[in-house]
Protein backbone atom coordinates (compact mmCIF):
# COMPACT_ATOMS: atom_id res chain seq x y z
CA UNK A 1 0.00 0.00 0.00
CA UNK A 2 1.29 3.05 -1.24
CA UNK A 3 1.92 6.21 2.15
CA UNK A 4 0.51 8.21 0.17
CA UNK A 5 -2.77 7.05 0.65
CA UNK A 6 -4.90 8.27 3.87
CA UNK A 7 -4.54 6.37 7.11
CA UNK A 8 -6.99 4.79 9.20
CA UNK A 9 -7.13 6.37 12.39
CA UNK A 10 -7.89 3.97 15.75
CA UNK A 11 -9.51 6.06 18.63
CA UNK A 12 -9.45 4.00 21.69
CA UNK A 13 -10.99 4.04 25.12
CA UNK A 14 -10.77 2.20 28.35
CA UNK A 15 -12.67 1.18 30.66
CA UNK A 16 -14.51 2.89 33.87
CA UNK A 17 -11.88 3.74 36.27
CA UNK A 18 -9.15 2.78 33.58
CA UNK A 19 -6.73 5.15 31.74
CA UNK A 20 -5.14 4.87 28.28
CA UNK A 21 -2.20 3.26 29.66
CA UNK A 22 -4.43 0.02 29.10
CA UNK A 23 -3.49 -0.22 25.82
CA UNK A 24 0.12 0.33 25.94
CA UNK A 25 1.00 -3.27 24.18
CA UNK A 26 -1.44 -2.96 21.32
CA UNK A 27 0.47 -2.58 18.27
CA UNK A 28 -0.39 -3.21 14.79
CA UNK A 29 2.37 -2.76 12.39
CA UNK A 30 0.78 -2.09 8.92
CA UNK A 31 1.26 1.66 8.65
CA UNK A 32 -1.71 2.25 7.37
CA UNK A 33 -3.58 2.46 10.65
CA UNK A 34 -2.60 5.24 13.30
CA UNK A 35 -3.66 4.58 16.91
CA UNK A 36 -4.72 7.08 19.23
CA UNK A 37 -5.42 6.89 22.82
CA UNK A 38 -8.27 8.87 24.50
CA UNK A 39 -8.55 9.37 28.29
CA UNK A 40 -11.62 10.26 30.45
CA UNK A 41 -12.69 13.71 30.80
CA UNK A 42 -14.04 15.05 34.53
CA UNK A 43 -17.80 15.00 33.72
CA UNK A 44 -19.72 17.98 34.45
CA UNK A 45 -22.50 18.10 37.57
CA UNK A 46 -25.31 16.23 36.70
CA UNK A 47 -24.29 15.73 33.01
CA UNK A 48 -26.16 13.47 30.99
CA UNK A 49 -23.74 10.49 28.98
CA UNK A 50 -24.70 12.56 25.58
CA UNK A 51 -23.58 16.11 26.44
CA UNK A 52 -20.51 14.31 27.89
CA UNK A 53 -19.67 12.36 24.78
CA UNK A 54 -20.43 15.54 22.72
CA UNK A 55 -17.46 17.21 24.59
CA UNK A 56 -15.53 13.88 25.01
CA UNK A 57 -15.93 14.20 20.58
CA UNK A 58 -13.48 17.38 20.44
CA UNK A 59 -10.25 14.90 21.00
CA UNK A 60 -11.40 13.02 17.70
CA UNK A 61 -9.48 14.84 14.75
CA UNK A 62 -10.24 13.13 12.09
CA UNK A 63 -13.29 11.64 9.93
CA UNK A 64 -14.15 8.32 9.42
CA UNK A 65 -12.57 7.08 12.06
CA UNK A 66 -12.51 3.40 13.69
CA UNK A 67 -13.40 3.10 17.44
CA UNK A 68 -11.70 0.50 19.99
CA UNK A 69 -13.86 0.65 23.60
CA UNK A 70 -13.02 -1.44 26.40
CA UNK A 71 -15.64 -2.19 29.20
CA UNK A 72 -18.15 0.52 29.77
CA UNK A 73 -15.35 2.37 27.13
CA UNK A 74 -17.21 0.34 24.63
CA UNK A 75 -20.35 2.13 25.88
CA UNK A 76 -18.66 5.47 25.21
CA UNK A 77 -17.55 4.80 21.51
CA UNK A 78 -21.21 3.73 20.98
CA UNK A 79 -22.68 6.78 21.98
CA UNK A 80 -19.77 8.56 19.55
CA UNK A 81 -20.68 7.04 16.78
CA UNK A 82 -23.83 8.90 16.68
CA UNK A 83 -21.58 12.26 16.91
CA UNK A 84 -18.69 11.47 14.94
CA UNK A 85 -18.49 10.12 11.61
CA UNK A 86 -17.17 6.55 11.75
CA UNK A 87 -15.85 3.92 9.57
CA UNK A 88 -15.93 0.62 12.27
CA UNK A 89 -16.52 0.09 15.90
CA UNK A 90 -15.01 -2.16 17.85
CA UNK A 91 -15.68 -3.22 21.53
CA UNK A 92 -13.77 -5.62 23.51
CA UNK A 93 -15.34 -6.84 26.83
CA UNK A 94 -18.24 -4.38 26.78
CA UNK A 95 -21.87 -4.81 25.70
CA UNK A 96 -23.95 -3.91 22.53
CA UNK A 97 -27.31 -3.09 24.17
CA UNK A 98 -28.61 -3.01 27.96
CA UNK A 99 -29.96 -6.53 26.84
CA UNK A 100 -26.64 -7.83 27.34
CA UNK A 101 -26.19 -6.57 30.95
CA UNK A 102 -25.85 -9.47 33.83
CA UNK A 103 -28.87 -9.71 36.06
CA UNK A 104 -27.11 -8.07 38.66
CA UNK A 105 -26.84 -5.22 36.50
CA UNK A 106 -30.20 -4.95 36.00
CA UNK A 107 -31.67 -5.16 39.81
CA UNK A 108 -29.10 -2.44 40.67
CA UNK A 109 -30.58 -0.24 38.35
CA UNK A 110 -33.66 -1.03 38.96
CA UNK A 111 -33.34 -0.78 43.11
CA UNK A 112 -30.75 1.65 42.85
CA UNK A 113 -28.12 0.08 44.92
CA UNK A 114 -25.42 2.14 43.66
CA UNK A 115 -26.72 5.27 45.30
CA UNK A 116 -25.11 3.90 49.06
CA UNK A 117 -21.78 2.45 47.57
CA UNK A 118 -19.10 4.67 49.39
CA UNK A 119 -17.05 5.71 45.97
CA UNK A 120 -15.03 7.81 48.45
CA UNK A 121 -13.51 4.65 49.69
CA UNK A 122 -12.21 2.99 45.97
CA UNK A 123 -9.06 4.41 46.24
CA UNK A 124 -8.38 2.87 49.43
CA UNK A 125 -10.03 -0.48 48.10
CA UNK A 126 -7.69 -0.48 45.38
CA UNK A 127 -4.31 -0.03 47.09
CA UNK A 128 -5.67 -2.47 50.10
CA UNK A 129 -6.38 -5.32 47.00
CA UNK A 130 -2.67 -5.30 46.69
CA UNK A 131 -1.65 -5.12 50.10
CA UNK A 132 -4.13 -7.54 51.39
CA UNK A 133 -4.10 -9.79 48.35
CA UNK A 134 -7.86 -9.42 48.04
CA UNK A 135 -7.12 -10.07 43.90
CA UNK A 136 -4.54 -12.41 43.17
CA UNK A 137 -4.92 -11.04 39.73
CA UNK A 138 -4.17 -7.06 40.37
CA UNK A 139 -1.62 -8.05 43.21
CA UNK A 140 0.29 -10.43 40.37
CA UNK A 141 1.57 -7.72 38.31
CA UNK A 142 0.23 -4.60 40.19
CA UNK A 143 -2.98 -3.79 37.36
CA UNK A 144 -4.38 -1.32 39.94
CA UNK A 145 -2.23 0.84 40.98
CA UNK A 146 -1.26 1.33 36.99
CA UNK A 147 -4.36 1.11 35.29
CA UNK A 148 -7.27 2.18 37.54
CA UNK A 149 -6.45 5.58 38.62
CA UNK A 150 -9.29 7.59 37.50
CA UNK A 151 -10.53 7.26 41.44
CA UNK A 152 -12.01 10.85 41.93
CA UNK A 153 -15.66 10.13 43.72
CA UNK A 154 -18.09 12.19 41.57
CA UNK A 155 -16.30 10.72 38.31
CA UNK A 156 -16.80 7.40 39.49
CA UNK A 157 -20.58 8.16 40.32
CA UNK A 158 -21.41 9.53 37.45
CA UNK A 159 -20.09 6.31 35.34
CA UNK A 160 -21.82 3.54 37.27
CA UNK A 161 -24.84 5.86 36.91
CA UNK A 162 -24.69 6.24 33.52
CA UNK A 163 -23.46 2.48 32.58
CA UNK A 164 -26.38 1.05 34.67
CA UNK A 165 -29.02 3.60 33.10
CA UNK A 166 -27.78 3.04 29.53
CA UNK A 167 -30.22 1.55 26.92
CA UNK A 168 -29.46 0.87 23.32
CA UNK A 169 -31.85 -1.20 21.04
CA UNK A 170 -29.98 -0.22 17.37
CA UNK A 171 -26.82 -2.45 17.10
CA UNK A 172 -24.95 -0.44 14.25
CA UNK A 173 -23.90 -2.77 11.40
CA UNK A 174 -20.11 -1.30 11.31
CA UNK A 175 -20.04 -3.02 15.24
CA UNK A 176 -17.71 -5.54 16.17
CA UNK A 177 -17.80 -7.63 19.22
CA UNK A 178 -14.69 -9.15 21.06
CA UNK A 179 -15.41 -10.85 24.44
CA UNK A 180 -13.31 -13.30 26.56
CA UNK A 181 -15.29 -16.96 27.67
CA UNK A 182 -14.23 -16.26 31.21
CA UNK A 183 -15.28 -12.68 31.52
CA UNK A 184 -17.19 -12.26 35.13
CA UNK A 185 -18.47 -8.46 34.55
CA UNK A 186 -20.26 -9.08 31.49
CA UNK A 187 -20.84 -13.16 31.05
CA UNK A 188 -20.73 -14.64 27.94
CA UNK A 189 -23.89 -16.45 28.27
CA UNK A 190 -25.68 -12.89 27.91
CA UNK A 191 -23.67 -11.88 24.53
CA UNK A 192 -24.68 -12.48 21.26
CA UNK A 193 -23.24 -12.12 17.75
CA UNK A 194 -19.24 -11.88 19.14
CA UNK A 195 -15.96 -13.08 18.31
CA UNK A 196 -15.17 -15.46 21.35
CA UNK A 197 -11.54 -15.18 22.87
CA UNK A 198 -11.23 -18.54 24.78
CA UNK A 199 -10.08 -18.19 28.46
CA UNK A 200 -10.05 -14.53 27.97
CA UNK A 201 -11.62 -12.48 31.05
CA UNK A 202 -12.39 -9.00 31.42
CA UNK A 203 -8.90 -7.32 31.15
CA UNK A 204 -7.70 -9.18 28.62
CA UNK A 205 -6.75 -5.94 26.48
CA UNK A 206 -4.14 -5.90 29.17
CA UNK A 207 -3.11 -9.65 29.40
CA UNK A 208 -3.89 -11.26 26.48
CA UNK A 209 -2.42 -8.39 24.05
CA UNK A 210 -0.41 -10.66 22.36
CA UNK A 211 -4.07 -11.98 20.81
CA UNK A 212 -4.78 -8.98 19.34
CA UNK A 213 -1.83 -7.49 17.92
CA UNK A 214 -1.73 -11.00 16.03
CA UNK A 215 -5.89 -10.26 15.33
CA UNK A 216 -7.16 -7.13 15.17
CA UNK A 217 -5.43 -6.92 11.43
CA UNK A 218 -6.81 -9.31 10.23
CA UNK A 219 -10.33 -8.55 12.04
CA UNK A 220 -10.27 -5.11 10.70
CA UNK A 221 -9.85 -6.28 7.15
CA UNK A 222 -12.28 -9.14 6.86
CA UNK A 223 -15.38 -7.79 9.05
Amino acid sequence: MSDNKPKDHIYMMPGLAANSRIFENIKIPNRRYQLHKIDWIKPRLNEDLKDYCKRLSIKIKYKNVIFLGVSFGGIIVQELSKIVETKKIIIVSSVKSHKEFPKLFKLAKHYDLDKPIPYSLFDSLIKNSVKFKLNKFYKRIDLAEKYLTEREEYYLKWAVDNLLRWKNDTVKPNLIHIHGTKDKIFPIKNIDNCIKVEGGNHEMIIIRAKWFNENLEKILSTS
